[in-house]
């Protein structure tokens, strides 16, 4: 059994190996889940004595097969938990990240399985990331960042990167939404921000923006 702290940990670790595919160092870590250097040192030495991730002084930190298991998990939970908030709740997509953190550390394996079943097998949360079946799978989806369009170049927003409830309420005040369609008008040279059109509606967003919303072309 793994205590909330330590299944934040690996699931932190799980994504920060997705995004830099290399040893994770300590500092990287700590930013990610807020927490002091020296706390990140202590937990990453106590998870390595449970076999769940290795570190090595110098060369970061990876998980192991263990640890990937039990991160996906995890994640599988809290990316269920959030289409039904949203689905069945009727929750907003803004609203519902800070209820999953707290509702994936349910151990119940029947409930979680149900909670699939009864929401149909999907393959997507309401942000656009693939949710891995009860096996870890999970259904690759292709996409790109917005920020990497010409002008002229269009696409369907199908995710982001930012699930934060500020940068979700500033989408959807912008109309931005999974399956809208976004042309890219035009490409400032100068900071890299962006003129798009959505539907018939003008705007102007940043590159920070763009960063942050994944289409598929």
């Amino acid at each position: 059994m793994f205590t909330l702290s330590e299944e934040n940990y690996l699931k932190a670790i799980y994504h920060l190996e997705a995004f830099s595919g290399k040893g994770i160092s300590t500092n990287a870590i700590a930013e990610k889940v807020d927490a002091k250097a020296s706390s990140v040192t202590d937990m990453v030495k106590k998870l390595a004595d449970k076999e769940v991730l290795f570190y090595k002084k110098y060369r970061g930190v990876t998980l192991s097969d263990l640890g990937n298991k039990i991160a996906i998990s995890v994640i599988r939970k809290h990316r269920l938990w959030e289409l039904f908030l949203v689905e069945k709740l009727n929750f907003s997509w803004d609203e519902v990240h800070d209820v999953a953190e707290q509702l994936e550390h349910i151990k119940s394996p029947k409930l979680i399985n149900e909670l699939d079943a009864f929401l149909g097998f999907p393959k997507k949360d309401p942000h656009g990331d693939p949710i891995p079946d009860k096996e870890g799978k999970f259904q690759k989806i292709e996409k790109q960042l917005l920020s990497t369009l010409d002008e002229k170049q269009s696409g369907i927003c199908v995710g982001v990167c930012d699930s934060s409830s500020e940068f979700l309420k500033y989408l959807d005040n912008n109309n931005i939404s999974l399956g809208k369609k976004i042309e890219v008008l035009s490409k400032e040279p100068f900071d890299g921000s962006l003129t798009i059109l959505i539907n018939t509606k003008k705007i102007t967003i940043s590159k920070k923006i763009s960063n942050n919303i994944y289409i598929q072309s």
